[in-house]
């Protein structure tokens, strides 16, 4: 069944012409909601920790930040843009005591309303409206008269007055000049964490990270290793981006493709996917969040520890040493 999506002409900006829009956190979903809703003509305040470099460039951007508890006690719409592994904790001690008796909190990912962290007061509501691209990719395409693709979703308690409102919202960052996609917290939350997990973040990285191995334990030398493994990744993603995996397999040489039909079943394979749905299981429990959660509440060790030993690998080392070769690369180390 294809999905439902939403376009300028399904929403109602002037639903948002009396309220005061609290975005809590100025990072980077936060800045671009905030400056996009600001030229929308919405009422926007920001919340923002003193101190923060966010802070500075919330000054420079002409909003006057103020604490959490002060933009809860004026929001009709609470914007949660903080951390996921933050979030629970600040709505229990900071928003829920502070919020107005029919104030809305709008998620931007639905993992704290999906794992039961907001026990809302009887007549607040949650929603979700959630850009499909990073904040700066939000703004940009604001700016330039488009908008980057939303999904929705509204808990279990609302009805046509949230979701109209929920578009509104969309309709004030630009997104639905791209589309709005219908969801559910639960659809939005379980894939999100899975594509994270099993594909884009830990499926592709520890992919590298093994061709990478495989080669230099091979006796190659790990800057050939680099280039081939890690480096040349962004060439193929750059054409799956623009066109699928047919556009990318169109776009390689005949060996290349060869490879991909003959030798990629090898590597990924049924125990692969097998894996892949015990992740998926991990995630649709909820073990996968209790286990996030619980390691947030005793200050991370082991989250900590595996970030320091990745850091450290040779990949790393010997990528930092290539990119300094490649003046076009605008190059982030840490």
């Amino acid at each position: 069944m294809p999905a439902t999506v939403y376009y300028d002409n399904d929403a109602d900006l002037s639903l948002l012409k009396d309220k005061t829009i609290a975005i809590l956190g100025y990072g980077s979903q936060g800045h671009a909601h905030a400056q996009n809703l600001r030229d929308s003509g919405c009422n926007v305040v920001v919340a923002q920790r003193k101190g923060t470099a966010n802070y500075n460039l919330a000054i420079e951007a002409g909003f006057t930040p103020v604490s959490i508890e002060e933009a809860v006690k004026v929001g009709d719409i609470v914007v949660l843009t903080l951390p996921d592994e933050l979030q629970g904790k600040i709505f229990r001690e900071q928003i829920r005591p502070n919020l107005k008796p029919d104030a809305i909190i709008l998620a931007t990912h639905g993992f704290n309303v999906h794992y039961g962290q907001f026990d809302l007061p009887e007549g607040n509501r949650a929603i979700m409206i959630a850009p499909k691209g990073p904040g700066h990719l939000v703004r940009a395409e604001f700016v330039k008269g488009g908008g980057v693709p939303c999904l929705i979703a509204i808990d279990d308690k609302s009805g046509d007055r949230e979701k109209a409102l929920g578009l509104a919202y969309a309709k004030g960052i630009g997104g639905t000049r791209g589309g709005v996609i219908q969801t559910t917290f639960r659809e939005e939350t379980e894939t999100d964490l899975f594509g994270e997990q099993a594909v884009l973040c830990g499926g592709v990285s520890h992919l590298i990270q093994a061709g990478f191995e495989t080669l230099v334990e091979a006796g190659y030398q790990p800057e050939m290793a680099y280039f081939e493994c890690m480096h040349e990744m962004k060439l193929i993603v750059d054409l799956f981006y623009q066109g699928g995996l047919s556009y990318m397999r169109y776009s390689i040489s005949n060996t290349a493709e060869y490879g991909d039909y003959t030798r990629g079943p090898r590597v990924i394979t049924e125990e692969t996917k097998k894996e892949m749905r015990k992740i998926l299981d991990e995630i649709q429990s909820g073990e996968f969040a209790r286990e996030w959660l619980l390691e947030n509440q005793v200050n991370a060790p082991s989250f900590k520890r595996l970030r320091a030993k990745h850091h450290e690998h040779l990949l790393e080392k010997v990528g930092k040493k290539l990119r300094k070769m490649m003046t076009w690369i605008d190059a982030k180390e840490f």
